[in-house]
């Protein structure tokens, strides 16, 4: 088995979310929803996209791992995410005509991905008390 096919099969879950942040923040067009009148929906969504992708990193690591390496956990499952939501908006502030790249997008993506790492450790609690 090589290293990519393992990965893939390992953390597929985590790959499909992140390929959806690619495609949603950098999709030019976004049809209306009842949501638009929320104040502050961009953030929140920020927020929910990242969170979740990271709970899921988390998550399919500790359940293809029998020991927890938190500094792999953190790089991956953490800083590579803030890295993610930084380069994301840099893409769409630079690289696209019809999106803007917002500080506050970024520091919503880096909350989301605090709540995500918290998450990740409520579950490595709950692992580890199953083994």
């Amino acid at each position: 088995m090589n290293a990519i096919g393992s990965f893939v099969r390992r953390y597929p879950l985590s790959l499909v979310c992140i390929a959806l942040i690619w495609v949603l923040s950098l999709t030019p067009f976004f049809p209306e929803t009842p949501f638009d009148d929320v104040q502050f929906i961009d953030k929140w969504t920020h927020l929910v996209m990242y969170g979740g992708t990271t709970a899921v990193v988390w998550w399919e690591y500790l359940r293809s791992h029998r020991r927890a390496d938190f500094r792999r956990l953190l790089l991956w499952g953490g800083m590579a995410m803030v890295a993610l939501g930084g380069l994301m908006e840099l893409l769409q502030a630079y690289c696209t005509t019809t999106r803007s790249g917002e500080w506050l997008d970024f520091w919503a993506d880096s909350a989301g991905v605090l709540i995500g790492i918290l998450i990740g450790m409520l579950m490595w609690l709950v692992f580890r008390s199953r083994r």
